[in-house]
């Protein structure tokens, strides 16, 4: 079988001066292997191409692929082992794959050119805008940038470039998106990018070694690769500013039956409806709600966002309506939280009776008044003040039961099903936050939640603690979970409390892994039947509780696992 089930395949020695090339040329030929049926005749020819430029000129390239932009002067091109740079531009330029003199607008050349060059190449702008010939760089882009330049060449902004700048010139890297398309096909996603070779080769990250096979690949079609550039692209422009109309106009629909494709189409018709709402586009920000919270991949967000716009508007009768019919289905946790506080405002506006439901218990509260915990944070600040030798606290937030979930159920997690994994660099499962990952994987998951029946939970956590400590993983944060930590938790917590939080995390992952308390406090020398620790959310003044934290307070409430809620004020005086 030909497989990849590790980084060390995969990167290249930093001891070699051209390790960055080395790695670019095998994510090429992964793709080349991998994917030739997404790729076009075109640019399975660039692959060819590519293969056939000079050594220098390869790697000059790949250079400008993992820097910043696409425009670059040449004189920030220098590198050792790469030699002559006009030299390895030429078969570049020649290709196509580099132009030489790029026409570039204002802001281009201001970004580009050092003060005391845009004062000679700008010279009679600047004294047609009245300002002195010293004039800052500052007051340049005031006095300038709101003129309408015409982009142009430098050579045709400052004929005299080439002489001022000693040879220098800026070229522009015209493959860029090409490079963008291969990193895409090969990582799955455009947020890791050239450096996971690099980190991975110094050891500053480790990934699990997982069976890759040649079918497991992110994509399976080409329109899938297309739309998830289109999505990406629109999501910069928004970023940017850009109009909304163009914007929504260009939103592209994605291949059936692609949910994680569809759920990034959702999200992203999400975030047009916010802007559009807070722009005052109120029907098109309802329209693009709708759009984002139906279908597969439908985002609750939107869903709740929806109803609250119709409620502002005064729309009572539709928002109850859609909000009843959501009442009765079932629906997650964030979402029935949502509409219990929604449904009775619009029952009183409506003069309806309310629906019924369960009235929230108390949550247990602890009052302290502390003296001002300055760097350290109020939460540590209560650790420290709760410590004693024999009840240790600790600050851990959602690192503990989460980390402890991800020790226990490794094996699941990190199953080598098909498209789960695909390139040696994966933190964790591709899928995990879709609608399938726990229905794909139930068997492995119960085997793994067994060992809390059993009692031989402890004796598997440790075994993957002491095998994988250091390895990337999307639940364990290894530097919170020490050893010290570790054994006062498996000696505390119950395996029936473990099994009920576990459970609750598998019933909506990307919800409920957030939200949990902030510190843990041991108490081992509790008498029999009473509780040998306790959960602790701490508040700062004018600190409110989330709605992710109350779910999680209230199940521990329903389960009968100690937690409360520790209100800090601040002592008058110095700090501690």
């Amino acid at each position: 079988m030909n497989s990849i089930s590790g980084s060390a395949a995969a990167t290249a020695s930093l001891d070699d001066p051209f390790y960055y090339l080395a790695n670019f040329r095998f994510v090429l030929g992964w793709v080349g292997t991998h994917h030739a049926d997404l790729l076009t005749r075109e640019e399975r020819g660039l692959l060819a191409t590519f293969d056939a430029f000079p050594q220098p000129s390869q790697a000059l390239l790949v250079r400008m692929v993992m820097r910043k932009g696409e425009l670059f002067r040449t004189g920030r091109l220098v590198y050792p082992e790469i030699g002559d740079t006009e030299r390895a531009l030429a078969p570049l330029v020649d290709a196509g794959w580099v132009e030489a003199d790029p026409e570039l607008g204002f802001a281009e050349l201001f970004r580009l050119l050092r003060l005391a060059e845009l004062r000679r190449a700008l010279k009679a702008e600047i004294a047609a805008a009245g300002l002195a010939p010293g004039a800052s760089k500052t007051a340049i882009s005031e006095a300038l940038s709101v003129q309408e330049f015409q982009a142009k060449s430098l050579s045709e902004w400052w004929p005299e470039t080439r002489e001022a700048l000693n040879g220098e010139r800026i070229v522009r890297l015209t493959v860029m998106p090409w490079c963008d398309r291969l990193r895409l096909m090969f990582f799955g996603n455009l947020r890791q990018d050239w450096a996971e070779f690099v980190l991975a080769e110094l050891g500053l990250q480790r990934f699990e070694r997982v069976e890759l096979t040649p079918g497991s690949r992110a994509f399976q079609h080409r329109e899938e690769v297309d739309a998830y550039l289109a999505l990406h692209v629109l999501r910069e422009r928004l970023e940017q500013g850009e109009p909304l109309a163009a914007l929504v106009a260009e939103l592209p629909s994605v291949p059936e039956k692609n949910v994680w494709l569809a759920q990034r189409r959702g999200k992203l018709a999400f975030l047009l409806g916010q802007a559009a709402e807070r722009s005052g586009q109120e029907a098109l920000a309802l329209r693009l709600y709708v759009e984002s919270g139906e279908g597969a991949g439908g985002q609750v967000e939107a869903r709740i966002r929806r109803l609250r716009l119709l409620e502002r508007l005064g729309e009572y009768r539709q928002a109850h309506a859609l909000a009843s019919r959501a009442w009765a289905a079932a629906v997650g946790e964030q979402e029935r939280q949502a509409l219990a506080r929604l449904l009775p405002r619009l029952c009183r506006r409506l003069e309806l009776a309310p629906p019924s439901r369960e009235p929230d218990a108390a949550v247990r509260r602890l009052d302290l008044c502390l003296p001002m915990a300055g760097a350290i944070g109020v939460e540590r600040a209560v650790a420290e003040h709760l410590n004693r030798p024999e009840a240790p606290a600790h600050y851990v937030e959602n690192a503990l039961l989460t980390g402890l979930f991800g020790l226990l159920c490794w094996p699941a997690l990190f199953a080598p099903l098909p498209g789960a994994f695909f390139h040696p660099f994966h933190v964790g499962p591709v899928d995990l936050y879709r609608d399938d990952f726990v229905a794909r994987r139930r068997e492995r998951f119960a085997a793994c939640l067994a060992r809390l029946d059993d009692g031989s939970h402890g004796e598997a956590i440790w075994r993957v603690w002491h095998e994988k400590r250091g390895v990337a993983s999307p639940f364990v944060y290894w530097d919170v979970l020490d050893e010290g930590l570790l054994e006062q938790a498996l000696a505390s917590i119950p395996a029936t409390h473990l099994r009920a939080c576990f459970e609750r995390l598998l019933a909506d992952l990307k919800a409920n892994r957030a939200g949990l308390p902030d510190l843990i406090q041991f108490l081992p020398g509790a008498a029999s039947g009473e509780p040998r620790y306790r959960l602790i959310e701490v508040k700062g003044p004018g600190d409110r509780l989330q709605d992710n934290q109350r779910r999680w307070l209230a199940f521990f409430q329903a389960q009968g696992i100690e937690a409360m809620v520790c209100h800090v004020t601040w002592q008058q005086g110095g700090a501690s």
